[in-house]
């Protein structure tokens, strides 16, 4: 991967391309968790491969690449909702449904929609894309400490409403 990282920074296409390749379903992840809406995850993935290409050989230390990668796209979901927040009411997305979606796809998203959503990010990251809470820290731009009880707290809110049911 390191490898990858430093044809790109040279201006390497083609490794470019193979960093974004592999990097695609924990981009989709991400934007998907925070837009909730899969035509909007791929305008958001489109303008960070776009911007990561632009801006890449600014990347200072290689490995952090995937949290600099993370970093523009939770960026561009923001800006996103920034719009989205203009013209519809608060936290109205349009929403497209799949038909082809797996029980375990479903039953994970049922899980996210049962936290707060300021924990889900931290969820994802933590769990799906296996970041530490420093990185988490980070991305998100907070202290590695709100991360800790953010992740406390979701767990709590998981385990609480599967004790309800």
């Amino acid at each position: 991967m390191q490898i990858l990282i430093k044809k790109a920074v040279q201006g390497d296409v083609e490794a470019f391309l193979e960093l974004m390749n592999r990097n695609s379903l924990a981009m989709y992840k991400v934007a998907r968790a925070i837009l909730n809406n899969d035509d909007n995850a791929a305008d958001a993935i489109q303008d960070t491969i776009l911007t990561c290409f632009e801006k890449i050989h600014t990347l200072k230390k290689q490995e952090y690449f995937k949290t600099w990668l993370i970093r523009i796209l939770i960026n561009k979901c923001n800006s996103i909702l920034r719009h989205y927040q203009k013209t519809n009411l608060p936290g109205e997305l349009p929403e497209t449904m799949r038909q082809d979606q797996s029980l375990a796809e479903f039953e994970f998203k049922e899980m996210l929609n049962l936290v707060d959503e300021k924990y889900r990010l931290i969820l994802i990251f933590y769990y799906l894309e296996g970041f530490k809470i420093s990185e988490i820290a980070e991305l998100l731009e907070m202290n590695e400490n709100t991360v800790k009880t953010r992740l406390t707290r979701a767990r709590e809110q998981i385990r609480s409403a599967y004790l309800e049911k």
